[in-house]
């Protein structure tokens, strides 16, 4: 009557399995070795094709870094500023690596009928999705600890070194940086570095519609709780001739702080989730538009979950349309998925700043068809 006699059937019958899973089910089954041999499977997919990926990635950022070599931005330069780039290129690859790492782990074991066994042993579906996302998890979690702590700092400090290297920090590299507008003031920032060190700073205030004075600074710090300006070239517009001056220090009064411009400095999908809060927050203050790094606050919290429906999804198709297909067409299959994901992803978010909806809901779109598409793929399996 135990279930586990229908097991000892199909391994009389010839079924072919692993040495480990036959072990497994001989004694009985001990649910605590399943779910590793299940997360061995697993996690080693997903690892094998995180890496493959970043390889690849690396690859191509390599020879895309080639044309910009010149004195001072050498090959040496271009490699770390790759490899500082490598947290963030894992960050945004991982939910497709866990899918497609899915697909091959578990279309292992269902190529060589062990998913079968392990059903006909009373082994339920709903298990064996907890025994796949139990190990997903770890994953899930390096993403986040790679999102709040690792890619705000490493891509800053990419980013500042490569400008530094290339020239950036000149005057007149009107072309780059960043742009900042705080009341009548606009800001332009040719380098931003950790720890509030500023290079390249030009800044054009305005009153009453009409540039008053502008003025580039080539070295900025923080410290004392003041921004302390060196090197001033001041150009004022307010009388009938242009008047400049040159000042060796000033002060720079500011709600900018050293937190908030380190959130200027790198893509709002580069951020933190908390420094995201906090700088749509700032910007509400300033009256200024804050719908894309509203966006992609909520991309980044909501992207464990974004991750889990692209499990259920590779589960589902495993145990229901890809259930006997070679691996080949398991990788093609969540190539294409991971890709239309994508897509859909990078149409909602910008049709929701362009046309007003909630961010929230662009970005629960996919992930919410996903999980249904999952549901009923597992239940029909079931």
């Amino acid at each position: 009557g135990c279930g586990w006699c229908t097991a000892c059937l199909l391994l009389s019958r010839g079924w072919c399995l692993s040495g480990q899973l036959t072990f497994l089910l001989a004694e009985g089954v001990n649910v605590l070795k399943l779910n590793r041999y299940v997360a061995r499977a697993v996690v080693g997919a997903v690892a094998m094709v995180l890496l493959l990926v970043l390889g690849l990635d690396f690859i191509g950022k390599l020879i895309d870094q080639l044309d910009s070599l010149k004195k001072d931005y050498t090959f040496f330069e271009a490699l770390i500023y790759i490899l500082w780039g490598l947290p963030r290129s894992a960050y945004e690859y991982l939910p497709y690596a866990v899918l497609i790492g899915c697909l091959i782990g578990l279309g292992s074991l269902a190529g060589s009928s062990e998913l079968v066994v392990m059903r006909a042993a009373g082994v339920s579906v709903g298990r064996i999705v907890w025994m796949v996302l139990k190990p997903v998890l770890l994953f899930i979690f390096m993403g986040i600890v790679l999102g709040e702590y690792v890619i705000p700092y490493a891509d800053q400090v990419a980013e500042s070194r490569r400008a530094i290297a290339l020239g950036y920090s000149d005057e007149g590299q009107t072309r780059r940086g960043v742009w900042h507008r705080e009341s009548d003031e606009f800001i332009q920032f040719n380098v931003i570095q950790p720890g509030g060190n500023l290079r390249g700073v030009s800044r054009y205030r305005f009153a009453g519609g009409k540039l008053e004075e502008a003025s580039f600074t080539h070295h900025v710090e923080y410290y004392d709780g003041v921004w302390h300006e060196e090197n001033v070239l001041i150009t004022n517009f307010t009388g009938e001739q242009l008047t400049t001056q040159r000042l060796p220090t000033r002060k720079w009064h500011t709600e900018l702080t050293p937190e908030l411009l380190d959130i200027v400095a790198v893509p709002p999908e580069a951020q933190s989730i908390e420094s995201l809060h906090e700088y749509v927050g700032y910007l509400k203050e300033q009256n200024l538009q804050s719908s894309e790094y509203n966006l992609a606050f909520w991309q980044k919290l909501l992207q464990p979950l974004a991750t889990a429906s692209l499990v259920l999804i590779a589960i589902s198709f495993v145990f229901g349309p890809l259930r006997e297909v070679t691996m080949g067409q398991r990788i093609f299959t969540g190539v294409v998925f991971g890709i239309g994901f994508r897509l859909v992803q990078s149409l909602l978010g910008p049709s929701s700043i362009v046309f007003g909806f909630p961010p929230l809901v662009a970005v629960l779109v996919p992930i919410g068809l996903c999980l249904l598409f999952g549901v009923v793929l597992l239940r029909r399996a079931a």
